[in-house]
């Protein structure tokens, strides 16, 4: 059967129908079985995402051939995400290297950072930014990437998956503006003050964690859980971001389902939760104020974690 495959739209269709068919689950970087196969077959042909539908009917040598079809094969046996077989994952629409020591780049946040940040910060002038649990890197990179005239910071505690982001800050030759710091949240930044802090940490919930597709088993648990309502990572964000913005900072952090959650725990905090262009997709802001506010009953929520 795969010999009557040809061209690029062909080896694209033939990966998205024969990921359908297995019953892959889509949610690193790519919602549907289509744009995963787009991806890989561009790799394969070291060509951008965005190349013109009018090489869509170039044809592949037996050699291309053969190295599309081994990722087809690889990506349905061994449940992995696309961008591990890749090694590279596309964020605020800059790419990425992507593996195992790190989440796959992925988070609604990437529409904020192409945006500029507006209108939340139209009126804000932003000097230093911090992207706490950085993962890959790829929230500060893209920021510090967007925004030539910011110094960028980035925190996680994972060796690993610092280790990657530095391969990533070289990548995008931003060293000279991007630090990246080993730390459990803002340990490593004590007195420390930003004018911005955008964080996508760990918010998955132990029972959500459980019952994962596969794809997930790939992933650093580490960069997922985040105890029985997901929220063990955002309550000590909140708590402690006061601390370390400035005056009019802004604190950004995306807690998907576990916005329900955190609602219910803290109903006095005016959270203002940010409407994609697909809708909410779990990510609110504070400003410092709003912070400083309502620190009592932030940290009272917070040290009933223990």
């Amino acid at each position: 059967m795969t010999a009557e495959l040809a061209t690029i739209v062909d080896f694209i269709r033939y990966g998205a129908s024969r990921f359908g068919a297995a019953g892959l689950t889509f949610g690193h970087s790519y919602d549907n079985a289509l744009d995963e196969a787009t991806h890989l077959v561009l790799h394969v042909l070291h060509l951008p995402p965005d190349l013109s539908p009018a090489y869509g009917q170039a044809k592949l040598t037996a050699g291309e051939r053969a190295a599309v079809l081994a990722l087809v094969e690889r990506r349905i046996a061994e449940r992995a995400p696309v961008a591990y077989l890749t090694g590279e994952a596309w964020f605020a629409d800059l790419k990425f290297k992507s593996d195992p020591r790190a989440l796959v780049p992925r988070s609604p946040i990437a529409e904020m950072i192409r945006s500029g940040f507006s209108p939340w910060l139209d009126d804000r002038a932003v000097e230093r930014a911090l992207d706490l649990c950085t993962g890959s890197g790829c929230i500060g990179i893209a920021m510090a990437v967007h925004h030539p005239d910011w110094q960028v910071d980035l925190i996680d505690v994972s060796d690993d998956a610092l280790a990657l982001a530095a391969e990533n800050i070289a990548f995008h030759h931003v060293g000279p503006r991007v630090r990246a710091l080993r730390s459990d949240l803002f340990g490593a930044v004590a007195g420390e003050r930003y004018d911005l802090i955008v964080s996508n940490p760990p918010y998955v919930t132990e029972q959500e964690f459980a019952e994962l597709p596969a794809e997930y088993a790939h992933e650093p648990a580490l960069g997922l859980t985040a105890g029985g309502d997901g929220l063990d990572f955002a309550l000590r964000i909140l708590a402690e971001a006061a601390d370390h913005l400035t005056d009019e900072g802004v604190l950004i952090v995306e807690v998907g389902e576990s916005e329900h959650a955190l609602v219910a725990l803290l109903p006095q905090v005016p959270f203002n939760w940010i409407e994609f262009n697909v809708g909410a997709m779990g990510v609110f802001l504070l400003d410092r104020a709003d912070l400083v506010e309502h620190a009592d009953a932030i940290a009272s929520a917070a040290s009933a974690r223990g």
